[in-house]
């Protein structure tokens, strides 16, 4: 499987605009992982690289929300999940993070409120049953799946993926930053950061 895209912290900080103090501050925050900031050595000496989707998905939020809110503020909204939020359904649909087409199709599997991995499911398969990307049958393996995570999600960053092999799919959760290899013929259909889903459910609950 081809390996994460990275970019410079010099192209970084020329495409982003922001300046050496801002990224290091932002660092400091707890607003950017320590865990993305990765040192390889280069013709020059060394170098720091980073995840080049999510770092560049990160500083728009930031400089889009800076003005809005502390640095502090910041740092919970991109921390992990409190435990005991509690969240309902029509919360969801209030919120506009899920329709309620897709929660007619689910509500028989929650009992409220729901878990962290009950709304992330839900999120999931609201955008990728718009998209075609699974059908109604994915999506329930899926919420299925994440119930027996429950407990584990909100503590580490991780990646959701999914992949089908002869027409059979099934779902992985990887901590964010770790490789896996699977077999050439299982072909990755989804593959997205649960960290957005959190920040969007801090954000707008």
């Amino acid at each position: 499987m081809m390996s994460e895209i990275e970019i410079s912290k010099k192209e970084l900080l020329e495409l982003t605009q922001i300046t050496y103090g801002q990224l290091y501050r932002w660092k400091r925050k707890q607003l950017i992982p320590e865990e993305w900031f990765v040192k390889k050595s280069s013709f020059t000496g060394q170098e720091t690289y980073f995840p080049r989707e999510k770092i560049l998905e990160r500083i728009d939020k930031i400089l889009n929300l800076k003005d809005d809110f502390s640095l502090d503020e910041l740092a919970d909204t991109f921390s992990a999940v409190p435990k005991d939020l509690e969240i309902f359904l029509h919360q969801l649909i209030s919120h506009q993070l899920v329709s309620e087409r897709v929660i007619e199709n689910y509500k028989l599997m929650f009992t409220e409120p729901l878990s962290f991995a009950d709304v992330l499911g839900l999120m999931v398969c609201e955008e990728q049953l718009e998209l075609g990307l699974i059908n109604l049958e994915e999506g329930k393996e899926l919420i299925q799946f994440l119930k027996r995570e429950t407990e584990s999600l909100p503590e580490k960053a991780f990646e959701l993926k999914y992949f089908r092999k002869h027409g059979v799919g099934f779902w992985v959760l990887i901590e964010s930053g770790q490789h896996i290899v699977f077999d050439e013929g299982a072909r990755r259909i989804i593959n997205l950061s649960v960290q957005k889903y959190m920040e969007k459910i801090k954000t707008l609950l």
